[in-house]
């Protein structure tokens, strides 16, 4: 009898392997077909920052697949979002105003300088139309310029009520907290 209940437990212990292994790969299957999340970015009083922080935010948002909402001001470094973003996923509400300038730097004193190499990385992330835009108004310089209403529109499309629905899910990106890297070429001129 006793051999009889090993051969049972045996049986058993292959039969779990079995529906561990089973188990596992639904598993794995499932989440192989899940499709990006569906929470929607709203950019909204967005000051800029490092370049690097928002390099690395939104090439995340351009991975995960959720579509961006310009829903108000994204100014300097938030701008970038238009290159990092695939077009087909960002709108912009009537609200939205884009603010671009050079970038800069700090030099050995602690002082702002323009950094022209982050201006050109800048420069070269934004998509055709927006250099465009930029170079018909001078280039990038210290002193903010702004895109908002016709000429935004024929850059990034016009929501529609789809795509600004459900602020429930939504995610707001705007006024991040980082730590200060003097030598990092920055697209903001607001405080270090």
């Amino acid at each position: 009898m006793a051999r009889n209940l090993r051969h049972l437990t045996r049986d058993w212990s292959a039969e779990e392997k079995n529906m561990r292994a089973c188990l596992i790969a639904a598993v794995v299957a499932a989440a192989l077909t899940v499709t990006p999340a569906s929470a929607t970015v709203i950019i909204s009083g967005d000051p800029g920052g490092k370049m690097q922080d928002y390099t690395a935010h939104f090439r995340q948002v351009r991975y995960s697949g959720e579509p961006v909402v310009i829903a108000g001001t994204c100014v300097s470094a938030c701008t970038m979002v238009l290159g990092l973003v695939p077009s087909d996923r960002i709108c912009a509400t009537p609200n939205a105003v884009l603010g671009f300038h050079a970038a800069w730097t700090f030099d050995d004193s602690g002082r702002r300088v323009v950094s022209a190499s982050g201006t050109q990385d800048l420069m070269s992330t934004y998509p055709a139309p927006v250099r465009a835009w930029i170079t018909r108004r001078g280039g990038l310089t210290p002193k903010m310029m702004y895109l908002r209403g016709r000429d935004l529109a024929a850059v990034v499309a016009p929501c529609n009520s789809s795509r600004t629905a459900s602020a429930s899910r939504a995610k707001r990106f705007g006024g991040v907290h980082q730590a200060d890297d003097t030598n990092a070429p920055r697209a903001s001129f607001g405080s270090r």
